[in-house]
């Protein structure tokens, strides 16, 4: 038994949307197939029972009847009494559900059926596409204000195609430095069941995609594509896909490489839909970032207002964001950086105390800094060249977070170097915070809700072509990046 779900968010209240949908046999000023419509026997269209006659664009007649419209739930369920298709037993309910900022609508429509054998993909399709997608986008369009009415003869976008679709992509032929990151054509197959296939319009770089380029990190086995954070538009999506609609505005980062491409086909559940006041640029130089920001800051350890934290490399993309919104939580935020510049960008962005490690000793500033005790937590995404100074600059019972090796792997560490200061140490990996799709997409709520107040400033100071990803690496490589980097397709 075919079932069509389609869901998706309209970026209006809900009594508008209400408004739009609840006259039962409006459908011919909205819908693009429906080219006339009436309701039988002089019935009122919202009353139960109501039974609404119309024709299509291309000819068909149909026969629905309303079972139920609720306008307390903003709920209306309906049935196929007559179709020209065999859809047999067909019940479908649309839902509406206000979304929390009251400003927007969550859309639900649903549907099953029985199908002759061999005929169920071919309907579930005409279902999902021809009626409920084109049904959506009108009401959308109509209620976003971009569009009156359906005009006469306007007719139902075609599906989307369903061929491979071919673009400008990275390919890496082996491991090794920069110079790997060739530009080279990169294919998108169309979506498969719970798939979605995206044109990026932004790509984030992260060291972690340096790791992979130089096969550190086993994630990618050449040839292949490398990247792990990207935003764009939704081109289509595939069979089981809820929530997600082509043209909505997307961003993942994820650990299933391939973002350094035009185009790229991937499992929905990896993305989030991005919300109005999040650019595309702003989503692809965040993602990876502000995710990590949150699940270090909130769940690795939970700061507290009082608490003093240090930070390496303060003025880098993560260490921007640990620095805001430490200080939104009421900590006393401390950070190393390697220049003078970087130390102003670093204050600029919440770090109270900024310390140029190449002029200073950090540990004697951070013990100057909390009368000799030592801070409560510190981030480490350096490595080598600090990890066994972090300890020491740990108070009693203190946090070590190690996030990240940019200076490269360091040794195993004694756990009687722990011991000293009964201290802890955490290895965490974002991916496992975000591998649940549930809790994926509550920490980039997160983040979304912090930009939102203005208490996360993103920072893009360098922007590359595609084809200029190995300048990118060296750039980030050679520390002389600050705040986020993108490419741009």
């Amino acid at each position: 038994m075919p079932k069509v779900v389609r869901s998706t968010i309209i970026d209006a209240p809900i009594e508008a949307v209400w408004a739009a949908l609840r006259d039962f046999n409006a459908h011919d000023r909205w819908h693009p197939i429906v080219a006339e419509s009436h309701v039988e026997g002089e019935r009122a269209p919202d009353e139960i029972g109501a039974v609404r006659n119309f024709r299509l664009r291309n000819g068909a007649q149909l026969r629905e009847q309303l079972l139920e419209l609720d306008d307390r739930n903003h709920t209306f369920t309906y049935c196929i009494l007559d179709s020209p298709i065999p859809l047999i037993g067909y019940v479908a309910k649309v839902s509406l559900k206000r979304v929390t900022d009251g400003n927007r609508t969550f859309w639900d429509w649903r549907s099953q059926f029985t199908a002759p054998p061999g005929l169920e993909n071919q309907l579930a399709r005409m279902v999902g596409e021809e009626v409920y997608e084109s049904g959506i986008e009108a009401i959308r369009a109509l209620v976003e204000g971009r569009r009156g009415p359906a005009p006469a003869g306007m007719r139902a976008a075609p599906p989307p195609g369903r061929a491979a679709i071919e673009g400008p992509g990275i390919v890496i032929a082996r491991h090794g430095g920069p110079e790997v990151l060739v530009l080279g054509r990169v294919s998108a197959p169309p979506p498969g069941r719970g798939e979605v296939r995206i044109r990026h319009t932004a790509i984030g770089v992260n060291y972690i995609d340096v790791y992979v380029r130089t096969g550190h990190y086993p994630l990618l086995t050449p040839p292949g594509t490398p990247g792990m954070e990207a935003a764009g538009q939704v081109i289509d999506v595939g069979d089981g896909v809820v929530g997600i609609m082509p043209g909505d505005r997307v961003a993942y980062a994820c650990p299933t490489v391939g973002a350094y491409a035009q185009v790229r086909t991937m499992k929905a559940d990896q993305v989030v839909v991005l919300p109005p006041h999040v650019s595309d640029e702003i989503a692809a130089a965040v993602m990876l970032k502000g995710m990590s920001a949150e699940y270090l800051l909130r769940r690795t350890v939970r700061v507290r207002r009082g608490d003093a934290i240090l930070v390496h490399a303060a003025a880098g993309g993560v260490g921007l964001l640990l620095c805001q919104w430490a200080k939104h939580l009421g900590a006393t935020v401390i950070g190393t950086v390697s220049s003078e510049e970087k130390a102003r960008l670093a204050r600029a962005h919440g770090c109270d105390h900024p310390i140029v490690y190449t002029t200073e000793d950090f540990v004697a500033r951070v013990r100057e800094l909390t009368g000799g005790a030592g801070v409560r937590v510190v981030y480490d995404a350096v490595g080598k060249d600090t990890i066994t100074r972090s300890l020491e600059a740990l108070a009693l019972r203190g946090h070590l977070v190690s996030y990240g090796q940019a200076s490269g792997a360091y040794d195993p560490l004694d756990p009687a170097a722990l011991e000293a200061r009964s201290a802890t140490l955490s290895r965490p990996v974002l991916f496992h915070y975000t591998a649940n799709p549930e809790d994926l997409r509550a920490i980039a709520g997160k983040v979304f809700d912090m930009l939102a107040r203005g208490a996360l400033r993103v920072a893009i100071h360098q922007r590359y072509a595609l084809a200029d990803a190995a300048q990118a690496h060296r750039d980030l490589e050679s520390r002389r990046t600050t705040g986020a980097s993108i490419l741009v397709p």
